[in-house]
């Protein structure tokens, strides 16, 4: 089949080259010239897992294209997957700009008849607007459907080509069709297709996420009460997850999340609530708790230390969850500015955004060669991002750089007790009762 990919950004980067891999044709386009140079050199902008060989291999083998010539790669799709940016507005709520003027470009764009999928995280009601742009601006039939991704940055590769389920908002029978053809090679292990009306598809996507971000919020105030009872959260957290209708993903205490979904989506969703005189408190709260949680490891070090001026401090990890180079909302930037704004001085390492951090905090940051250069003559260490290779350090090593063997663990990588008989001061979120000081 062949397909037009509109944005060639993380989502529609993805999208482009799984289609490809499953043998169609697919183009990519985009208005950022460089970006297209580079990935027609088969240089991938992001960090992605195995994304990088993929894109070489289906450029190789002619199933996959870049360009910035939309009316061309439209012309001759059979589906066209809107997947251009939706930043925050000032309200919250997303901007459409971008989806808009891709829409209207599309719309003059199509020689025949064409299905037109929005993959952008929009409000909901959006594809309705776009149909009616479409049949405006078309010269021929187009049905527009809601088809929400739902990848996780570090396995979107294996998110899109074994989803859970696929979701496609569609009214016509025919754009039915089509979209149950294309995704056919995915679901064979009998994972569903999921067809309903356009504006519940929209929802299904915002609600999602907003699910998980208060699993996760709700966890780190269960969390914080943990540290004031003297309860452990980690045998809470198994406890709790170890019920069939609750489970285990999504409820790990930490210091928030991050990232380019759930922020955004949380204030979109309150933004649409606002919108239509519902008030989402519990979202508010899940918001609020996140703030909160973000600031958790600098309240703790303040505590600790008292004035931290003149100090300096280690941080491990940058992106807002390992497997990604992603440092949009990640608890490292609220982390760094609130050390930087009390007179400390940071020295960083992560395995891969670390380009993506010097363009965040140039010179103000010393940015490490490695892990453990990172810690020498600090007064601590910060642990902000659960990359593996940090699960097993040289504890020795450790002690031996550090000024004081001082740990802020907001991820809970390590062990309390086993940190306690290394003869560290650690803190972690919600185990004060395993033995953490």
């Amino acid at each position: 089949m062949r397909i037009a990919v509109v944005g060639a950004g993380y989502v529609g980067l993805v999208t482009g080259t799984c289609l490809a891999e499953s043998g169609n044709d697919v183009s990519c386009v985009d208005t950022d010239a460089g970006k297209i140079e580079r990935l027609q050199r088969g240089e991938v902008p992001i960090y992605e897992p195995g994304l990088e060989e993929l894109v070489r291999r289906n450029q190789r083998e002619g199933r996959l294209r870049f360009g910035t010539d939309l009316a061309q790669a439209v012309g001759r799709a059979k589906v066209v997957f809107l997947a251009v940016g939706t930043p925050e507005g000032e309200d919250g709520d997303a901007e459409l700009r971008h989806v808009i003027e891709a829409a209207e470009e599309v719309a003059r764009a199509v020689k025949h008849y064409t299905v037109v999928a929005t993959k952008s995280t929009v409000p909901v009601g959006t594809a309705g607007r776009i149909q009616e742009i479409m049949g405006r601006r078309a010269r021929f039939e187009v049905d527009v459907v809601s088809n929400p991704e739902f990848l996780k940055e570090g396995a979107a590769l294996e998110d899109f080509q074994r989803p859970d389920r696929v979701v496609v908002g569609a009214g016509s029978d025919r754009a039915r069709r089509i979209m149950r053809e294309l995704y056919a090679p995915f679901v064979r292990t009998e994972r569903p297709i999921l067809f309903m009306e356009p504006r519940s598809a929209e929802m299904v996507k915002y609600a999602a996420n907003a699910m998980l971000a208060t699993r996760i919020s709700f966890m780190n105030d269960i969390a914080l009460l943990c540290e004031k009872v003297g309860a452990d959260a980690e045998q809470v957290r198994r406890g709790v997850g170890a019920d069939t209708r609750i489970g285990y993903p999504f409820l790990f205490p930490g210091i928030g999340y991050g990232g380019s979904c759930f922020p955004k989506d949380v204030k979109a969703l309150l933004a649409t609530g606002r919108r239509h005189g519902v008030d989402l408190d519990l979202l508010r709260a899940v918001e609020k708790t996140n703030e909160r949680q973000k600031r958790h490891l600098l309240s703790r070090a303040v505590r600790h230390f008292g004035d931290l001026a003149g100090r300096v401090f280690g941080v491990w990890g940058l992106a807002f969850k390992p497997r990604t180079d992603d440092m949009r909302e990640a608890p490292s930037v609220e982390v760094i500015e609130g050390l930087l704004g009390k007179g400390a001085r940071v020295q960083a390492y992560d395995p891969v955004a670390m380009e993506r951090a010097r363009r965040r905090f140039g010179e103000r940051v010393t940015f490490a060669p490695g892990p453990y250069e990172a810690l020498e003559g600090a007064d601590a260490l910060f642990v902000v991002t659960e990359w593996s290779e940090f699960r097993n350090p040289d504890f020795d090593r450790m002690k031996a750089l550090l000024r004081a063997p001082v740990v802020f663990d907001g991820r809970n990588v390590f062990d309390p007790e086993e940190m306690r008989e290394q003869g560290f001061s650690y803190f972690c979120v919600g185990r004060t009762a395993a033995g953490a000081r």
